[in-house]
């Protein structure tokens, strides 16, 4: 993993990623899609509009800080920022720190 503190895990019975214990990504493997957290609804409209055969969201998500990228269609820069942002959320700070740190 490129970051610190994230492994693999299973999320409704799906494959995931995971920091600490908490969700970083979760693959939809019926449609091969990803649900990406922490994405405000005005963001996730954004990217939809802009990109609407990346990204797209379901009614059951729809109150929730959640979009759905196609994997497939997925820029690879876009999909980075999005999920590092989740990570930097969820690592612990020494993890952070240390991270930071080799960046410099």
């Amino acid at each position: 993993m490129k970051w610190p503190e994230v492994s693999e895990a299973v999320s409704y019975g799906e494959p995931s990623l995971k920091t600490r214990k908490r969700l970083l990504t979760r693959r939809r493997v019926d449609d091969d899609s990803l649900v990406l957290l922490d994405v405000p609804a005005e963001e996730r409209d954004h990217l939809i509009e802009i990109m609407p055969d990346v990204f797209f969201i379901e009614p059951h998500y729809a109150s929730h800080d959640i979009v759905l990228a196609k994997l497939a269609n997925i820029p690879n820069d876009i999909l980075e920022r999005l999920l590092k942002r989740r990570w930097r959320s969820s690592a612990s700070k020494r993890a952070l720190k240390a991270f930071d740190d080799a960046q410099l």
